[in-house]
């Protein structure tokens, strides 16, 4: 059996480990004290396609499936968690049920903007009563015609700040349990939706966590990801 990486994930792995250390470390200590991501070091990621590296060449990604995504982010992993953790959230949680679980209207609409780095994209799970027990929620989604109404607070959501898509859980169906929660496509445009309070974080800098808070949010009924419940 051949354990080697094929040329194109050799080549890549060579770009972003070049990358890395010759301008991400460079400006580490700035991210850390500033806590901010320098906007170069962003379109420079935009423009090797590290935000599309979960995403099918299709839709405008990488299309190097899950060992060529490992193998990048091994490199990823060699510098400032908190551009690591910006990147890792969008390529992971942020996109990866959208390639998964996503319609081709779905896919078509969003992958290549996220792909790209237009646009960035996030994951909405935890709630301040619920944690991480994810059956917990209590953010809700009731239909009203072509619309879903939604409610209801999350928060500790990486990449809230900078997101323009985000994936939210919310119960469609209370005594269904884990049954009865729907996933939804969550543009940052959406009437009734907003980013609240930012978490201070001692570790994690560049990287922003915070709440977001959905107030009679409406989602359009196609932008339900996957089946209700």
């Amino acid at each position: 059996m051949n354990f080697k990486f094929d040329e194109e994930i050799q080549f890549l792995k060579k770009n972003v480990r070049d990358f890395v250390q010759t301008e991400v470390e460079a400006v580490a200590m700035a991210i850390e004290k500033e806590d901010k991501i320098p906007e170069r070091i962003i379109e420079m990621s935009k423009e090797m396609g590290l935000f599309g590296l979960s995403i099918p060449a299709e839709y405008g990604g990488l299309g190097i499936g899950m060992v060529g995504k490992c193998a990048l982010y091994e490199e990823l992993g060699a510098t400032h968690n908190g551009y690591t953790t910006l990147i890792g959230a969008h390529t992971g949680i942020g996109t990866v049920g959208i390639v998964e679980l996503g319609n081709e209207e779905q896919k078509q609409k969003y992958l290549p903007d996220l792909a790209s780095g237009k646009k960035i994209g996030a994951f909405a799970l935890t709630e301040p009563s619920a944690g991480s027990n994810a059956v917990a929620l209590k953010t809700t989604a009731v239909r009203n015609g072509d619309k879903y109404i939604l409610n209801g607070t999350k928060h500790y959501i990486t990449n809230a700040t900078e997101a323009d898509v985000f994936t939210v859980m919310a119960v469609t169906d209370s005594t269904k349990g884990a049954k009865g929660i729907t996933s939804f496509i969550v543009e940052k445009d959406f009437p009734g939706f907003k980013v609240g309070a930012v978490e201070p974080k001692m570790g994690l800098k560049g990287s922003h966590s915070a709440e977001i808070i959905m107030e009679d949010c409406e989602v359009p009924v196609e932008n339900v990801l996957g089946e209700e419940g």
